[in-house]
């Protein structure tokens, strides 16, 4: 029987059973090491001895359908454990028991990773006798082989395969032919597969392009691209719609190009229109090279700062003064995003006084807007952010700790601690940044204060921080540069041995001894 040929339907995913198994190994192996993957083809061994050809199809796509634990078990075929209690690996064992005519799809499977090359040389053998698309990721690999009858036998028999039904194969062979391409004789599988991209039919590659990985994705359009395959409308479509970005930056630009050839300017003026920065950019550079400088002037107060940055280029061209027309956008009552952040891409600390009354807008987005402008301007004053620190917006404060943290030395010195002790996350990561450029002693506290924060990314940070100064300032006989100084008073060290104990949990025990031990050395005669 040709199992390519025939149409099995796979047990539904909720089904306990053989397959319950198998999708709980795979879990396991996704995240484990050697013992996982061992226990997974010992499931694995399970599915075959049981002969049920529809449950071991299905058991295999589980096992592909997660990117690269193919590629994970095959390094793991050839890589036996020096210690425990495995004897023998569990995929040694079932690749030694294959047989040509008679195992099926899963024993294939197996024993195409196996470390001897006349095993796996036989399972390729069976794989081009009787394939199917559930074997086809396995033979991808051995088309990398370093084996050479092993690499020759699977790579004329992948091209077979994808010559004769590509719309069987190529789904299953994609994914890990793209994983291949880094491998020292892995080019040949991605070759074989752009190649049966150019000649598949149009419905095998629109599949393709809507479903897979965003590698895979990416390499069909790139393919039918090139070919000229996709029509102006597909292009439109992807450069609207697609979720990559990649996509839809290149599908943009080949429609823009398209349309300027083609004086389709309407085509241009609604990509100008479009919700991504990317399309409205290259929809722009299209409308100027189409003479419409006036519909690209309209954009001067652009979200995205490229879009701003062709306005102001085609504005310059029509004697538009566009400082100018910023100053009087920031002036009005109703100021856009754009036109505070083009103020402060082309206008001086002279312009300052125009983004300051911004600073109590209602609306959060201008105010954080306004606070960004005043800090690339370098006009910053202190004492009015300062009741800003707090705004109930997370952007405002953002953008405010960004704007002080060159200047603490003007802040309340007790203020970045207080913001450490509020309920609100987003002020404790505010006083964490505007105390991260403190001496050692500060930040030590700092780091100890917040890896017991209840937040978990503020503990980690905290964590991280913690672990790296404990190491700077433990003593090796390695280190180049010299060890950290830690100035403390009496105080400030049984602060910091109080804060290290309280820690300890959470830090680790390695960290907590380096810890202890630096400030035991570190404390004040």
């Amino acid at each position: 029987m040709i199992w390519g040929s025939s149409r099995v339907r796979p047990p539904a995913m909720g089904e306990d059973g053989p397959l319950g198994a198998v999708r709980d190994a795979v879990d396991r192996a996704t995240a484990g090491r050697w013992e996982a993957l061992n226990d997974l083809v010992e499931v694995l061994a399970d599915v075959d001895a049981d002969g049920d050809e529809v449950v071991a199809r299905s058991a295999l796509t589980l096992l592909a359908g997660v990117p690269g634990l193919v590629a994970r078990l095959d390094g793991h075929a050839r890589q036996p454990p020096w210690y425990g209690p495995y004897q023998e690996p569990a995929l040694r064992r079932v690749g030694a028991r294959f047989s040509v005519g008679t195992s099926g799809p899963v024993a294939m499977a197996l024993a195409s990773m196996h470390g001897d090359g006349r095993i796996r040389e036989r399972a390729v053998a069976a794989m081009a006798t009787r394939p199917c698309p559930e074997v086809t990721p396995f033979l991808v690999l051995r088309t990398g082989d370093w084996v050479k009858p092993v690499r020759d036998r699977a790579r004329s028999a992948l091209a077979l395969l994808l010559a004769d039904d590509p719309g069987t194969y190529l789904a299953a062979a994609l994914p890990t032919a793209l994983r291949l391409d880094a491998w020292l004789r892995g080019g040949f599988a991605v070759t074989q597969v752009q190649a049966a991209l150019r000649s598949a039919p149009a419905e095998v590659w629109r599949g393709l392009l809507g479903s897979g990985g965003r590698r895979q994705r990416r390499l069909v359009f790139e393919v039918v691209l090139a070919q000229g395959r996709l029509r102006l409308n597909d292009l439109v479509t992807c450069a609207e719609t697609d979720p990559d970005v990649r996509i839809r930056a290149r599908a943009a630009e080949a429609a823009c190009r398209e349309a300027v050839w083609t004086r389709r300017v309407d085509l241009l003026r609604r990509l100008a229109r479009s919700v991504r920065a990317e399309v409205r950019v290259v929809a722009l550079i299209g409308l100027v090279r189409a003479g419409q400088d006036r519909d690209v002037v309209a954009y001067l107060d652009d979200d995205a700062p490229l879009a701003r940055a062709v306005a102001r280029d085609t504005a310059r061209r029509l004697d538009i003064d566009a400082g100018e027309h910023y100053r009087n956008a920031v002036s009005s009552e109703g100021p856009v995003l754009g036109a505070i952040a083009g103020l402060a891409e082309t206008g001086s600390a002279a312009d300052a006084p125009l983004l300051r009354p911004l600073l109590s807008h209602p609306q959060a987005r201008v105010r954080a807007q306004a606070v960004r402008a005043l800090r690339l301007l370098e006009s910053v004053v202190p004492e009015e952010l300062l009741p800003l620190l707090r705004d109930p917006s997370l952007a405002v404060v953002r953008e405010v700790t960004a704007a002080l943290r060159p200047m603490t030395d003007a802040l309340p010195p007790d203020l970045p601690w207080e913001l450490l002790g509020e309920d609100r996350v987003e002020l404790r990561r505010a006083g964490y940044r505007l105390l991260s450029g403190q001496g050692v002693a500060v930040r030590l506290r700092v780091a100890l204060m917040l890896a017991l924060d209840p937040e978990a990314r503020l503990a980690e940070r905290g964590k991280a921080d913690a672990t790296r100064l404990a190491r700077n300032g433990a003593r090796t006989t390695w280190r180049r540069s010299p060890r950290p100084e830690l100035p403390v008073t009496v105080a400030e060290h049984d602060q910091l041995a109080e804060l290290t104990a309280r820690a300890a949990p959470v830090l680790g025990e390695d960290t907590s001894e380096k810890l202890t031990t630096w400030l035991t050395e570190a404390r004040p005669r």
